[in-house]
């Protein structure tokens, strides 16, 4: 489990009840939920929160640093909770499964200098694409 709650907590972030749901929805491991998919279970759990709460929520969430914005396909952001953790994502290509993989090894060192054009690199992020085992079976 991701220590999300725990970390707002210890922020003295303000833990309303519709604050609290989504918190809950996205604590654990390889989390990586839409906005949508996040309202949905959060309706679940707390019937009368609304989308744009959920939204809101979320904005915050990221802009505190506690969770991170991902978009693997393109298209709808995900929402990961293991924020303080360094680590990269490994992506079905036919149901989009997300893991969080933690390969060893610094990704900063495998660029050559001949490759980084005078750039300072600050950040990597890498993603690793492949068929989860469910799609290899079918």
């Amino acid at each position: 489990m991701s220590d999300l709650l725990e970390r707002l907590r210890g922020r003295g972030w303000r833990m309303t009840a519709q604050r609290r749901v989504v918190a809950e929805v996205l604590d654990g491991d390889h989390v990586h939920l839409t906005a949508d998919e996040v309202h949905a279970r959060a309706v679940a759990k707390l019937p009368e929160i609304s989308r744009a709460t959920v939204y809101n929520t979320l904005g915050e969430l990221v802009s505190l640093g506690e969770v991170l914005e991902v978009t693997t396909d393109k298209r709808a952001k995900r929402y990961d909770p293991n924020a303080h953790r360094p680590h990269h994502h490994l992506v079905c290509a036919l149901c989009g499964a997300i893991r969080d993989v933690h390969p060893t090894g610094n990704p900063l060192a495998d660029l050559p200098d001949t490759e980084r054009f005078g750039f300072t690199v600050s950040d990597v992020e890498v993603t690793y694409r492949g068929l989860c085992p469910e799609c290899v079976k079918a």
